[in-house]
This record gives C-alpha cells, structure tokens and sequence, in this order.
C-alpha cells in the first residue's frame, strides 16, 4: 500500500520569523504586549486565591479609601459602572467587601473591606509582590521604575 502523503505542518508562528510591519512603529502595539503578558503573570501567580487585576484594584482602593463612593471607584479605575457592580457583587458573595448606605449621600453606598477581605488583601499582597518580583525580572529595575513613571503621567 502506497504512504500518503500529509501536508506539512508549517512552523508554529513562536519559532518564525515574521514581519511585523508597521507595528515595529507603533506604541500602543507594545504596550498591549507588555499588558497581556503583565496579566497573564498576574493571573497565573495569583491562581491561588482566585483574584484578578481589577477586583485586586478594587481591594486596593477600597482599603485605602474606606467609606469610597461606588461612583468614585468607577471613575477611579476607569470601569464601566455596570461592570463594577457585578465585581462588586462577587467581592461581596465572597465576605471580602461590603456596601452599607453612605452617611453623606443617600443615594449611593460607601465601601468597605469585611474583615475577611482586610486578611485576604494581606495574604494577596505578599503574592502580588511575587508578580511585581516577575515584572522586575523581566524589564529590569531601572526599566521598570522608568516605566512606571512615564505611565502615571496618563493614570
């Protein structure tokens, strides 16, 4: 009986060589690089206690802020309102946040951390120093303090 031939397999586009044209120009290409693989450290390193970049922010804020606004956090971290109410929602089922009536407005509710979201924030901060160890590795000291100070101009 006759071998078939297959098609060759080309080589995966890791290992090629391709040309990324204009985009070798462009900022925002770069930086959106930098973000995915910056998120994707974060997530990995922080698997463990189940928390991603913007609900980490959100326990950031919220523990330095508290009694902060709903409507300041959103405008803060820049998250569509909607989508902060649903990650408020899941911080909360999860006994990490907690929204009572705000003493100022009576409209809007003030934040804060549970007690057990002041522990989980402790336990996540010694991972995110991890990540932030990770970042440093990859970018180098002197890069990563440089970049970080070229980027809060925009925060």
């Amino acid at each position: 009986m006759p071998e078939t031939s297959r098609p060759r397999r080309s080589t995966p586009a890791a290992h090629r060589q391709i040309d990324l044209g204009t985009l070798n120009a462009r900022t925002g290409y770069f930086v959106r690089r930098l973000q995915v693989w910056i998120f994707q450290d974060f997530i990995r390193t922080l698997k463990s206690v189940q928390i991603r970049p913007a609900q980490y922010s959100v326990l950031v804020l919220i523990a330095a802020n508290p009694g902060l606004p709903q409507a300041d956090l959103s405008d803060t971290l820049g998250i569509e309102r909607a989508r902060l109410v649903r990650l408020l929602d899941e911080l909360e089922r999860r006994g990490l946040t907690a929204r009572l009536p705000s003493t100022r407005d009576r409209r809007s509710h003030a934040l804060f951390l549970t007690e057990q979201g002041q522990a989980a924030l402790e336990r996540i901060e010694l991972l995110v120093a991890r990540h932030e160890e990770h970042v440093t590795e990859k970018l180098g000291p002197a890069r990563r303090k440089a970049l970080i100070k070229l980027l809060k101009d925009f925060g």
